[in-house]
């Protein structure tokens, strides 16, 4: 395992890399944590901040090209863009199973299944994690 791949690549690469580790992170201790606290809602607004700019530097990634400089993650990009402020809405409503809904949706498909697909062949987290 090296982080000389993400080291070396372009800064819109290595902050979307940082920040999605971040925010997976941050994501799996605010999901197991309890809800509703004064912490959960902190550190809700730093998860949020990551996710805009995990989803964000996405536009700036183009080691996946399916339609030109794009793919299906960045598909996932523009649904994490839309659905962010609909969770935020959500909680401050108080509407608790949408706001759990969405959030866990954001999760798991920019995240985890997103997450899944940096591990193919030629992309840099599969360096990071398999070697050249």
């Amino acid at each position: 395992m090296s982080l000389a791949p993400p080291l070396n690549a372009a800064p819109a690469t290595q902050l979307h890399a940082f920040a999605a580790l971040a925010a997976s992170g941050l994501g799996a201790v605010q999901l197991a944590a309890p809800k509703g606290t004064l912490p959960h809602r902190a550190i809700g607004w730093i998860w949020v901040a990551l996710m805009v700019t995990v989803a964000a530097t996405s536009f700036w990634t183009y080691d996946l090209r399916v339609w030109g400089p794009w793919s299906p993650i960045h598909l996932r990009s523009i649904s994490t863009l839309a659905t962010l402020p609909l969770a935020v809405v959500h909680a401050r409503r108080h509407r608790v199973e949408r706001h759990r809904n969405a959030i866990i949706a954001i999760f798991t498909g920019a995240l985890v299944v997103a997450g899944l697909f940096t591990l193919l062949p030629g992309r840099i987290m599969h360096a990071v994690v398999f070697g050249h």
